[in-house]
């Protein structure tokens, strides 16, 4: 694709720009800011992947998931920034989940260990990683919020903080993972997921392509599992202070 075409995708811009206007929506700075940082960012991208992709130099490669992490990590901190720790526990479950997936698909030489496989796969499995703790904590924080003196009442009556919370818990930790159990089932014939589609219009073979995305539709699956479990486990915990007793708006 050249850019003469490119730019002509600006219309896909300006129809909600006009629409926006039109309805007095108040959309068109929000709308204008996401389209520049996005062709920019992705700009930038393509030049540091092409970059890595040349000199397949594990440090970059390594440099290039940490910056993938760091940043999925500070986004999705924000709905519970008032959660003790919650920066380095989201850190760690997307670490963790980054190495057990990756550690499968490399330890099985189910792809080859070079970054044009382990960079886009590992983008996918980190934004689903935190598009998912996001889920968790609105699910999760609702939870707490809605039945907050249940779970007081369970303390005052001998009951531990994983006793309190374990329901709420379970259903957080089952909601968060409902899109994408829900998206696989109907994958490839309700849409045709970005990975495939993006192969078929590289020119490859559509076989080839549905094997690739069947392999990344397996991972997701697997690592929504673990995101949801690990990350509620390490975070119930800190909503409760050393005496036992639930922290008042830890959400907030």
């Amino acid at each position: 694709m050249t850019y003469t075409p490119l730019a002509l995708t600006l219309i896909f811009v300006l129809i909600p720009l006009i629409l926006s206007r039109t309805l007095n929506l108040g959309l068109e700075k929000d709308t204008t800011i996401a389209t520049v940082r996005s062709v920019i960012q992705l700009l930038i991208v393509g030049y540091v992947l092409k970059f890595v992709f040349d000199t397949e130099h594990l440090v970059y490669l390594l440099l290039m998931i940490a910056l993938m992490i760091t940043v999925a990590t500070l986004n999705a901190r924000q709905k519970g920034k008032n959660i003790p720790g919650i920066t380095w526990k989201l850190a760690v479950t997307l670490i963790v989940v980054e190495v057990i997936t990756q550690g499968v698909l490399l330890g099985f030489h189910i792809i080859p260990p070079t970054p044009q496989y382990i960079i886009p796969i590992s983008g996918m499995l980190i934004g689903n990683s935190m598009v998912l703790a996001i889920l968790f904590l609105n699910r999760f924080s609702s939870e707490i919020e809605a039945h907050e003196h249940e779970i007081e009442l369970i303390l005052s009556l001998g009951g531990t903080p994983k006793q309190a919370v374990h329901r709420h818990l379970t259903k957080a930790i089952k909601a968060s993972m409902i899109p994408t159990i829900e998206a696989q089932k109907t994958i490839g014939l309700v849409q045709l997921p970005g990975m495939m589609s993006g192969q078929i219009i590289g020119g490859a073979d559509p076989i080839q392509a549905v094997q690739f995305q069947i392999l990344i539709v397996f991972a997701l699956l697997t690592c929504a599992t673990l995101t949801s479990i690990i990350f509620g486990f390490l975070i119930y915990p800190s909503l409760f202070n050393e005496r036992m007793q639930l922290i008042k708006n830890s959400f907030i």
